[in-house]
Parts: structure tokens; sequence; C-alpha cells
């Protein structure tokens, strides 16, 4: 089939909605068709549509659907579809679930947050990601934490870094962030951060090979989000058998776990300067987290992602 993927994100974004529309290109690809990525598409000469959020594609959801309603169309659910804007915009929204032929979600829990009629729609696919290249060397001067991400509300950037100014002073933690600040506010506060707080640092975007590389060197990752529809980090971090420190909501218990014991209650800064005291000192319990992480591999590996994608292609083939 020619298949039309629509994304918000540009070409030149790093954003969690480029990256999936990249990789879903590349499994389509690889399963025979033709896949064309565009920011908004009318689909007309497609054969079928995959749209990347429901709220901000509906211009392109909608579209398609009326000029072409026995044609194909799957609309992934972000983060921000499934726990904010099904609310505050749901005309939109829920016009894209109702005219969408399959609904695809990147966790286990989604199916609690949206309309049950829309639950036979449903489509639960992992997002994968590939293994270091060598084995994790984690500092030995340092005990490093990083934070992958664009700096953003979602996302509760800076809550590792004022975590870490509670630490005891003899504490060698080091939170590292790599990602760009969503706006000017965002900058501002992440640069007021850096000068008052010496044990954070934040590197700014880096390509996708310096990410891995911060993974090699640290002890944990800390996914911090408020809302989270999935993220592909999560992935990348069990990916690379590296433990992960984790805010309580839907978005990363639906991806490590009910059982999974790096949680802390969302926004509760003291809550994990306790768990990240906990990691460094405690080897046992790093150690705990490691083997689970490193259990939920195969959920995680490309092989099932593309297998999910052409199970789901050959049920809604017309």
């Amino acid at each position: 089939m020619k298949i039309s993927l629509v994304t918000p994100a540009g070409k030149k974004s790093r954003a969690g909605n480029r990256t999936t529309a990249v990789r879903w290109a590349r499994i389509l690809r690889d399963l025979g068709h033709r896949v064309n990525i565009a920011e908004q598409d009318d689909g007309d000469s497609a054969d079928m549509m995959v749209a990347v959020h429901a709220w901000r594609s509906h211009q392109s959801i909608k579209t398609f659907s009326d000029n072409h309603p026995n044609r194909p169309l799957v609309v992934l659910l972000a983060g921000t579809d499934i726990y904010a804007f099904q609310h505050s915009h749901p005309k939109e929204t829920l016009d894209s679930m109702e005219r969408a032929t399959a609904l695809v979600c990147l966790h286990d829990l989604v199916h609690q947050a949206i309309p049950k009629k829309f639950s036979k729609k449903l489509n639960v696919i992992y997002q994968s990601a590939p293994a270091l290249s060598s084995p994790r060397r984690p500092s030995q001067r340092h005990f490093d934490i990083c934070v992958i991400g664009h700096l953003r509300d979602e996302k509760d950037s800076l809550r590792a870094a004022y975590a870490a100014r509670l630490a005891p002073p003899d504490s060698k933690l080091r939170v590292i962030h790599l990602g760009k600040a969503h706006n000017e506010e965002w900058a501002r506060a992440t640069a007021k951060e850096v000068k008052n707080n010496p044990r954070f640092l934040s590197l700014g975007e880096v390509p996708g090979w310096r990410v891995r590389r911060q993974f090699a060197t640290s002890h944990a990752m800390v996914m911090s989000s408020v809302m989270e529809g999935g993220a592909n980090v999560v992935s990348e971090a069990v990916a690379a058998g590296l433990p992960v420190i984790a805010s309580h909501i839907d978005g990363n218990v639906g991806l490590l776990g009910e059982d999974y014991e790096g949680y802390y209650p969302a926004q509760d800064t003291e809550a994990l300067t306790a768990l990240l005291h906990r990691a460094e000192t405690d080897p046992r319990y790093l150690k705990k987290l490691t083997s689970q992480i490193k259990k939920l591999q195969p959920l995680f590996k490309a092989n099932r992602e593309t297998k999910a994608w052409k199970t789901l292609l050959k049920e809604i083939k017309p």
C-alpha cells in the first residue's frame, strides 16, 4: 500500500512524535509499503493514513476520513491526547478517535483512560529500541543520573535537579539532562538551576549517539513526567539495561509494570531524593532494579514491534 504518515513534529524535530513517525515509516517500508511522512496531508493519493496525535493531526484525519471513508485510518493516541486533550479539546480529539479504523497506544493502561466505546479499536504496540553496542560502564567518580527529553511542563523536567539539591553533603549524586527547552520560560529556569545547583548539568539537545553514551555511563535514569503516553526513552533505557526511577503514573506503570520497585509519587521531590539516595547507597536495590529492567527487554525488541504492525495491517486492510 501507499501510506500517508502524518506527524505534527517537523523534519528537524527530535521530539517523541517525530521519532515515532520515523521508526514506524521504517517498519512499514520493511513490510513492503511506500510511506510518505508529512506534517499535514489530505491523503488523496494514499491507500491508508497513519496519523500521530489525535488532536494535533485532526485536520488531516478529518479530511482523509471525509474524502476516503472506506480507506484504513490508524490514529496514535499520544500522552497529551489521552490525559489532556480529550478533556480540554474533546470535539476534535474524540472525533479523531471516532473516525479511526484502529487506534494505537504505547502502554498497557490506556484502555482505562479513554471512553469504553473505543476500547475495541485499541492496539498496544510497544516502541522498540536497540541495545547498546558495548557493556555499560557507569562513572566511578560520580553517581550519575540522566534525564532525557525536552524541558516542558508535562515532563516535570527539573524534578531530579530539585531532588539532587536535598542529597546529603557526602553524596556523589549528579543529574545530567539532555534535551532542549520547550520555550523561553523553561530555558531561563534551566539556566538558573544550572547556576545555583552544583549537582545539575544541562547539555541541551544532542544526537541519539550522545544519549546512548549517557546511558552507558549513568547509574540510572529518572523519568519524572506527570503525563506520558509511553515514552520511547523508557524503551531505550530498558534496552540499554539501565535502571529507571519513574513517577508513578499510568504512562510509566503501563511500560514497567505495577510490581516494578523504582516508582515515586509524581512531583514529590523528597520521595525522589529518598529513592536516589537508596539507589546510590544500597547496591542490592540498584541490582534489583537492573534485574527487573532486563526481564522487560523482550517487550521492546524490534521484531516484536514489526510483528505487531504486520498483524494490525492484516486486520484492517480492505
